[in-house]
């Protein structure tokens, strides 16, 4: 049973069985995009911590928001396990969610949010062709982190346009020097 709701979608991508994680290395060819089942909630902390002979090599998850010029595709989650990263998973996950949200959707661009001091994960999306729009003062503190622990990290909203963005007006040049309250971001 798939889990849909009007505007949401996860895609994770599995290999198949093999009794070792080189093995499904060598395998990764045969690696399958399919739609996210509910079951799949349940191999999540998997995909960290154990050997994915079998089990999910990462996910994507994403929905549509906003109205007018600002509906568009948003990446909830994207996760790899660490012994897949770096073969392409992250981008061919990326790619089928940037799809999802143009033809399927009609949305004029995707976004994401990362945190400012993740230079690993900004220079992937920026290598996907994905822009700084602007900085988000303490975005995860708005989280609701909570005192004594708190997370007060900002972050960076990236994007991508889309197909229907043809004027190009979901980027800016000078996203990093815009600067907005985490109470200013909807």
């Amino acid at each position: 049973m798939s889990i849909r709701s009007r505007n949401a979608f996860a895609v994770p991508c599995t290999s198949p069985s093999s009794s070792s994680a080189a093995q499904s290395l060598n395998n990764l060819n045969m690696s399958t995009l399919r739609p996210f089942t509910a079951s799949d909630m349940f191999k999540f902390n998997n995909i960290v911590q154990e050997a994915p002979s079998g089990r999910m090599m990462g996910y994507v998850i994403g929905k549509a928001e906003g109205s007018n010029a600002e509906w568009h595709g948003h990446v909830t989650a994207l996760t790899v396990a660490p012994e897949y990263r770096r073969l392409g998973l992250a981008r061919k996950m990326m790619v089928l969610l940037e799809t999802v949200s143009d033809e399927v959707y009609k949305g004029f661009f995707v976004d994401l949010y990362v945190r400012c001091a993740n230079n690993i994960a900004i220079n992937m999306y920026e290598g996907f062709g994905y822009s700084v729009y602007r900085r988000v003062r303490e975005y995860y503190g708005s989280l609701g982190a909570g005192k004594g622990g708190r997370d007060e990290e900002d972050a960076f909203d990236m994007r991508k346009p889309l197909s229907k963005d043809s004027a190009r007006r979901s980027i800016r040049p000078n996203g990093r020097d815009m600067i907005v309250s985490a109470h200013d971001v909807s």
